[in-house]
C-alpha cells in the first residue's frame, strides 16, 4: 500500500470510527442519556414531587428519574439514600435530619443551634461519603433571634455573617477530611405569597452576603448552593453572578420565576443561557430542578433538562 493510501485509509477508519461515536452519542441524548445536559449533570428534587397533587414516592421519583436520563435524586435524608442503588442514582445534595424543623428556620447564624446542627450535618456527611454523594445542604437560618415565638430582636447582618461563619467552622474540617462538601443555600425573602414560593425573615438572602460568609470560612469544602430561583427574585444578574463567583459554586438549584413553576417559557429565566455561563466557568457539579410542577410532572422535568441542555 502505497503511503497516500494509508493516509486516505485511516482518514476513512477515523471518520467512520467517528461518525458511529456520533450516532451513538445521539441516540443516548434522544432516550435522554449520555452527555443529558451538554456537560451538565441533571438532577431530581423529590421533595416537590412528593409534596405536589401527584404525591410521588420516592420509588416513583427514582423510577421516572432513570427514564428521562437523570443522574440524581436528591435532597434526601441518609435513611433513604439506600432507595437510590437499585436505581443506579447518585444523590447530589443530602439534606439534614433535624428534630426542630425545617433546616431554613434553624441556620448557622444561631449559635443556639451549633450543637443540633453540629449532629446532624456530621450525621449526613457520613451517609454522604459512605454513599459517594458530594453534597451536604446548609442554612444561614432566619433573622430573628428566636425563629419559633414571637416577633422580637433581630440579628444584624454582620452578627448574623459572624456568627453563621463561626458555626460553619465547627464542621467544615469534618466535611474536608470525609471529601464531601458542605453547601450554604442562598434563598429569597421576598415571595410570601405560598409556602416554600419564599422565605420572608431569611438572613441569607442575597448571593453576595452568603459569598461573604464562604469566604470567613475558608474552607474548600463549604460552597455556595446557587438557587436560580432565589437569586433571580433577590438579585438579577445571573450570569455576571456565576461567573464573579465561579470558585464558591457548589451546587445549582433551578425553579421557574415567579412562581417557582415548570422551566417554561412562560417564565423568566433564560435557563440555556445559565447553563451556557456554568459551562463556561467549567462547572462539574449537579444541575438539581426544585421547581414545584403545576402540571404533568414528567413532561415538566422534560422541559427541565431540555432547558439546561446546550
Amino acid at each position: 500500500m502505497k503511503g497516500s493510501d494509508f493516509r486516505v485509509s485511516a482518514l476513512t477508519r477515523r471518520d467512520w470510527m467517528g461518525g458511529m461515536a456520533t450516532l451513538a452519542s445521539a441516540a443516548l441524548v434522544a432516550r435522554g442519556e449520555g452527555n443529558e445536559g451538554g456537560g451538565l449533570r441533571q438532577s431530581v428534587a423529590h421533595w416537590c414531587f412528593a409534596k405536589s397533587q401527584w404525591a410521588w414516592s420516592l420509588e416513583k421519583t427514582c423510577s421516572v428519574a432513570v427514564d428521562l436520563g437523570f443522574r440524581s435524586v436528591e435532597l434526601l435524608a441518609p435513611e433513604q439514600l439506600v432507595t437510590l442503588k437499585p436505581f443506579g442514582l447518585e444523590c447530589a445534595m443530602v439534606s439534614l435530619n433535624l428534630s426542630r424543623g425545617p433546616g431554613f428556620a434553624y441556620g448557622w447564624n444561631h449559635p443556639g443551634n451549633w450543637p443540633m446542627l453540629e449532629e446532624a450535618t456530621r450525621l449526613s456527611v457520613d451517609a454522604a461519603a459512605a454513599f459517594g454523594a458530594p453534597n451536604v445542604i446548609a442554612f444561614v437560618g432566619m433573622r430573628r433571634r428566636d425563629p419559633g415565638g414571637a416577633e422580637g430582636v433581630e440579628w444584624s447582618d454582620e452578627e448574623g455573617a459572624t456568627q453563621c461563619a463561626e458555626g460553619l467552622k465547627k464542621v467544615a474540617g469534618y466535611a474536608e477530611r470525609k471529601g464531601v462538601n458542605i453547601c450554604l443555600e442562598m434563598l429569597n425573602s421576598r415571595d410570601g405569597s405560598a409556602p416554600m414560593l419564599g422565605h420572608p425573615g431569611y438572613q441569607g438572602d442575597h448571593v453576595d452576603y452568603c459569598v461573604r460568609i464562604l469566604e470567613r470560612v475558608g474552607s474548600p469544602r463549604v460552597k455556595l448552593l446557587f438557587d436560580v430561583y432565589h437569586a433571580q427574585i433577590m438579585d438579577g444578574d445571573l450570569v455576571r453572578r456565576i461567573r464573579q463567583h465561579r470558585t464558591w459554586i457548589g451546587h445549582v438549584h433551578t425553579a421557574g420565576v415567579p412562581g417557582r413553576g415548570e422551566l417554561d417559557a412562560g417564565q423568566e429565566v433564560s435557563y440555556p443561557a445559565v447553563a451556557a455561563a456554568l459551562r463556561e466557568i467549567g462547572y462539574t457539579g449537579f444541575v438539581g430542578h426544585e421547581f414545584l410542577p403545576t402540571r404533568d410532572p414528567v413532561e415538566g422535568l422534560r422541559e427541565a433538562m431540555r432547558a439546561c441542555r446546550i
